[in-house]
């Protein structure tokens, strides 16, 4: 799916408009409407069970704070108070959420899905993954575009060795690697891995080769992705009652989307704050000085992003328990990559 979608948004994006990327989803939500009303069975519906419509708010509303504080810094700055207020505001809100699951009939996300510390620390490393994974594609996407004048079609074949190598790295990661000496060990490795490539971009420059210098380095970020994701998404869903099937799934999703969400807008501010230090002082209109600005801005994006995987590294380093985790027979299946 990572391949195809690279593939097809570069070939909408030159051929067509880079409107269709958005487009497009209306087709794969389609097929999937019509393979579930014509797959899926209908089950007796739990009516004695409520919607948590105070956690749903506060979690939604807590979360778009946060994410709308940190693009606010990019275009007001960090001491505006339409940053730091949305910020403040959506720490509160979170917070007041976990207090709320505590209290709630029905919570919208038990907290003993969390508390268990291998699926925590599995959900931590997601949410780093999906910030740091973002920032890859997003700021290399723009240095082989802008930088490099790729077309389009071309960046999107450029991204396949990364995919390619987190396949096959997930593939060992979870089925060997796990399996013979548990996450403790394998996880923080894959955060080591990562944030080693995403240092090593910081060389690229205006006049990098892909095959002597884009490629091994993303080869690398895709062996550290793929030794991560893997084995958090299993563990993420691993001895979870069945009852809690359901929510512990769309956990996986829901914090690498919103470790996406916040990455992206966190990079961005970095990346646009060095470029426009750079430019202080510089002629703007000099094309060399807007390109080497251009550079700068990726570097310190890259930069961040290796060091929000070095957190990740200490946190699973923390909270993984040793040794090879334990199946429990009774619990709901786990998802595996």
């Amino acid at each position: 799916g990572g391949a195809i979608g690279l593939i097809l948004g570069g070939v909408l994006t030159q051929y067509l408009d880079w409107r269709w990327t958005m487009y497009v989803n209306v087709v794969f939500a389609g097929v999937a409407f019509v393979g579930g009303a014509a797959l899926l069975h209908r089950t007796p519906r739990d009516t004695s069970s409520k919607l948590d419509v105070l956690g749903t708010l506060l979690v939604s509303i807590g979360l778009f704070c946060l994410v709308y504080g940190f693009s606010n810094a990019e275009t007001h700055g960090w001491g505006s108070s339409a940053t730091w207020g949305m910020l403040a505001a959506g720490a509160v809100l979170v917070a007041v959420f976990v207090w709320w699951q505590t209290r709630a009939a029905y919570p919208l996300l038990p907290l003993r899905v969390l508390l268990d510390r291998n699926r925590g620390a599995s959900f931590a490393a997601l949410f780093v993954t999906g910030a740091g994974m973002f920032g890859v594609f997003l700021f290399l996407t723009y240095y082989l575009q802008q930088s490099l004048g790729y077309s389009a079609l071309k960046t999107g074949f450029a991204f396949l060795p990364l995919i390619v190598a987190s396949s096959s790295a997930s593939a060992v990661a979870n089925n060997v690697l796990v399996r013979r000496i548990g996450p403790k060990p394998v996880v923080p490795l894959g955060m080591a891995i990562a944030a080693a490539g995403l240092v090593w971009m910081t060389t690229l420059d205006l006049n990098s080769g892909y095959m002597t210098q884009v490629l091994p380095q993303l080869v690398l970020v895709g062996v550290g992705l793929g030794t991560v994701i893997a084995p958090a998404m299993s563990l993420a869903t691993s001895g979870v009652a069945a009852a809690d099937a359901g929510v512990a799934s769309a956990a996986v999703n829901t914090v690498q989307q919103v470790g996406g969400s916040i990455g992206v807008a966190l990079l961005s501010t970095m990346a646009s704050d060095a470029a426009t230090n750079y430019l202080s002082g510089r002629d703007p209109k000099d094309p060399g000085v807007l390109a080497q600005a251009g550079l700068e801005g990726y570097s310190t994006a890259y930069w961040w992003s290796a060091a929000v995987f070095v957190v990740g590294l200490v946190v699973t380093v923390l909270l993984y328990r040793r040794g090879v985790p334990q199946h429990d027979e009774s619990a709901a299946p786990a998802v595996h990559m």
